[in-house]
């Protein structure tokens, strides 16, 4: 059986997407090579989580807490998890709010930065601060 493509060059070649979950870039798989459009998942945990009700609520919240800022203002994820769940719940919606931006930068809506600085959001480590993209 022949490949249908090959090594390093397959991977430069292949159109960069999303998960659909958590925001995070997908890296390209060869056994992924027959069914590539269909892949809107990074992994099977996050198609098992895929998109709550929460999750659409967080993004919702970043939205509204940058509207209401001036436009190169930031927010923390915290903020918007601390108004979603409030003081009992606030932290275990913190990975949920960073998933969440992550989305809203693949959609093109919002940047993330850290020390002021944009950064790859599949990458990024540690304390976040998310700004609105320019226009």
């Amino acid at each position: 059986m022949g490949r249908q493509r090959g090594g390093a060059d397959a991977a430069a070649s292949v159109d960069e997407r999303t998960c659909a979950s958590c925001g995070r870039r997908i890296e390209w798989r060869a056994k992924w090579a027959r069914d590539w459009d269909a892949v809107r998942h990074c992994s099977d945990a996050c198609r098992r989580r895929g998109v709550r009700a929460v999750d659409r609520q967080l993004e919702e919240e970043i939205r509204a807490l940058l509207a209401q800022r001036a436009a190169c203002a930031t927010i923390c994820p915290s903020e918007a998890a601390r108004r979603i769940g409030g003081d009992d719940r606030w932290r275990e919606l913190m990975e949920p709010a960073r998933r969440a931006a992550r989305r809203l930068v693949a959609a093109g809506e919002v940047e993330i930065t850290q020390r002021g600085q944009v950064v790859d959001p599949s990458t990024a480590k540690g304390p976040i601060r998310i700004r609105r993209a320019p226009r």
